[in-house]
């Protein structure tokens, strides 16, 4: 008995890994996200009991524990459970927590790894989140957590890292994440991307700067992208203009009297 963490990508279900098309074919139990797109689970088995345990923002229901317990009582009961998870398992995926509960239960796990939406929504967009001469670094971060709480992510640092950011589950925070970076010494000019549900039919690229990041609404599940390379399409041929025009090492661009 069995249970596999299983990455399903950023949407699209062609970018299912073959191992992860193969389990979700024979499985006995799908315990999966809310994000989880329907063409994905499409590929379930007919007999396949499916689980919804998506956490709604600002809900109580299906706590970390409670979906612990799920696959641990599933893993018990079911010779090929499979937890399907948004992106990749190991990336604010929660899967290692999950993993640890089951290998505590006595449950074999095997993990599956999945496209995570912190490379692809960017690619999707045409933003290469490393492009040499721009960007040498990426730094993908969740904005979970409040930005304006003190104790968490150091905002002022990450201002100042020099790598593009990537950021997750920052759609309602997006206007304090953009001020705290500001105040941190990045730019306001600074461009931004946000993609909307990415690789799905219904994507939406947005392009702005920091300055107006969450000026509009961010709708969920969006990905942003700070830093010169958000300005890009590299598959775009209009976008030849916007790379002719990115400074060398210019990503991101912090304010002259920042602290270092």
């Amino acid at each position: 008995m069995t249970v596999h963490l299983v990455g399903a990508g950023p949407g699209d279900p062609d970018l299912l890994t073959m191992r992860a098309v193969s389990l979700l074919a024979r499985a006995d139990v799908i315990v999966h996200d809310r994000l989880v797109d329907h063409r994905v689970l499409a590929s379930a088995a007919p007999w396949a009991e499916l689980v919804d345990v998506g956490k709604t923002p600002g809900s109580r229901r299906n706590s970390q524990d409670e979906i612990n317990a799920i696959l641990v009582d599933r893993g018990r009961r079911f010779e090929t459970v499979v937890r399907l998870k948004g992106g990749d398992p190991f990336v604010f995926g929660r899967g290692g927590e999950e993993a640890e509960a089951l290998i505590a239960n006595g449950i074999a796990v095997e993990v599956v790894p999945g496209v995570s939406s912190s490379i692809a929504a960017p690619a999707a967009a045409g933003i290469p989140v490393t492009m040499r001469g721009i960007a040498s670094g990426v730094t993908v971060v969740t904005a979970h957590q409040d930005p304006a709480k003190e104790h968490g992510l150091d905002w002022d640092a990450l201002a100042r890292a020099g790598t593009t950011l990537v950021i997750l589950m920052g759609a309602a925070r997006a206007r304090l994440i953009a001020d705290r970076l500001i105040d941190g010494g990045m730019a306001a000019d600074t461009p931004v991307a946000v993609i909307t549900s990415a690789t799905c039919p219904d994507q939406c690229v947005t392009r702005t700067n920091l300055a107006d990041l969450g000026a509009q609404p961010v709708r969920n599940p969006s990905v942003i992208v700070v830093g010169a390379v958000a300005a890009l399409d590299v598959t775009a041929a209009a976008s030849l203009a916007a790379l002719a025009s990115v400074p060398v090492s210019a990503s991101p661009a912090v304010h002259p009297g920042a602290s270092s």
